[in-house]
């Protein structure tokens, strides 16, 4: 009968010792070599015939892959049935981690590793979210692991994300909304991106910038004053994009809004599906699409140089600090200030947990921190206010000293 699998030794880079591995073909065709780590012939020669019997009769343990191997068969699984952007990042992070710990067998990755890991991508550079992301795309890869009994348990399970002081909500103030509108108004180009208009819905409804962008005529809803955020698909009018947390929502739009988009409806050509990517940079988008240049990644943020456009806008607003996701910032606060309910903000915002809401979006506005320094002073003027300013004042020596003299 066929030997099925053939014990192997290999030597040591010094070429004083050796070990001994198994050579064979498992039952998806693929040619395998498994090192034992050790020398023991006697035990060899067991798990040699042990898994011989394996192959035989079929009842085999999964195979050891090295985080390489197993990320490409993920990567060839998965493909399809998640985003290209979610396989982008995950592709990094293993790649990266990789890199710091070596293309190592899957069931031999640690805790400590995690750990590593972490420290390499604050080392170069990544802030702690970022970090952190790269981490949770890698414990999603390695929990497949898990499912597919490769892995007793994901090793990154119990890795958090670092304790630092939370970052400042940064918000525009109403001046700086004003100065930010006018200053797109004096730079507006013909034929160019209404960056009023732009600014002005993004204050009104929370999206973001790829929404915004992403945004055809076909989503706004003039008679109900409504703005639409949907997928796209790839068609001969539009391309492909998708929605983050596959969100749809829809959200509302006021009287001056509506007013401002009817009339740069009226202002554009016939043939302009989008609302706000500029007739001439569609018909560029469209020839690179023709050509196979155009790719899902790139329908994110379809108009060029957006960041360095927005920053001279702020510049020329005499506003020092800001970028365009804090427009979205100000309208959630705004929202949460005037009344609306935290999950009402939740939903509107397009979040699947309200921790988030919290975290990144509402900042304490100044017409709150008012109210509250109004009902300190309220408070102050009662009874007890009257006492502590009767109180005796004291020196650094617990001496009396004379109010009057102060």
């Amino acid at each position: 009968m066929k030997e099925l699998v053939r014990l192997k030794t290999r030597p040591s880079r010094d070429g004083k010792r050796f070990t001994y591995r198994l050579e064979y073909v498992d039952d998806t065709g693929r040619r395998r070599r498994i090192s034992l780590g050790h020398y023991d012939r006697r035990k060899a020669e067991r798990q040699r015939a042990q898994r011989e019997r394996e192959l035989r009769t079929g009842i085999s343990e999964p195979v050891p892959m090295k985080l390489g191997e197993f990320w490409e068969d993920c990567r060839n699984r998965t493909r399809g049935q998640v985003r290209e952007s979610t396989i982008t990042d995950r592709d990094t992070a293993m790649r990266q981690l990789i890199e710091v710990v070596g293309d190592i067998e899957c069931e031999k990755v640690q805790y400590k590793h995690g750990e590593q890991f972490m420290q390499a991508c604050l080392d170069r550079g990544n802030s702690v979210a970022t970090a952190y992301k790269k981490i949770s795309a890698v414990k999603r890869v390695l929990q497949l692991a898990v499912l597919r009994d490769q892995l007793e348990k994901n090793p990154f399970k119990h890795l958090r994300r670092p304790k630092i002081p939370e970052q400042e909500i940064h918000v525009y103030d109403d001046d700086e909304c004003h100065r930010l509108l006018r200053a797109a108004r004096e730079s507006r180009r013909a034929g160019g991106l209404n960056w009023e208009l732009l600014i002005a819905v993004g204050l009104c409804s929370g999206m973001r910038r790829g929404e915004l962008l992403n945004t055809t005529w076909r989503d706004v809803d003039f008679a109900e004053q409504t703005i639409r955020v949907s997928p796209k698909k790839d068609t001969g009018a539009t391309w492909e994009w998708h929605i983050k947390d596959a969100e749809r929502r829809i959200l509302p739009l006021t009287d001056e809004i509506t007013q401002l988009l009817i009339r740069h409806q009226e202002q554009q050509p016939g043939r302009c599906v989008y609302v706000f990517v500029p007739l001439s940079r569609h018909d560029h988008i469209q020839r690179r699409r023709q050509q196979g240049r155009w790719t899902t990644e790139d329908g994110k943020c379809p108009v060029n140089n957006f960041k360095r456009k927005f920053d001279k806008i702020l510049k020329r607003g005499s506003i020092d600090e800001g970028e365009f996701h804090d427009l979205r910032r100000t309208c959630m606060t705004r929202w949460f200030a005037n009344g609306l309910t935290e999950f009402d903000v939740m939903k509107l915002a397009g979040h699947s947990d309200f921790a988030t809401t919290h975290r990144f979006y509402l900042a304490v506005r100044r017409d709150l921190i008012e109210k509250a320094r109004v009902a300190a002073a309220a408070a102050m003027t009662n009874d007890f206010g009257t006492r502590l300013a009767r109180a005796p004042i004291l020196n650094g020596k617990g001496l009396t000293v004379d109010a009057g003299r102060c």
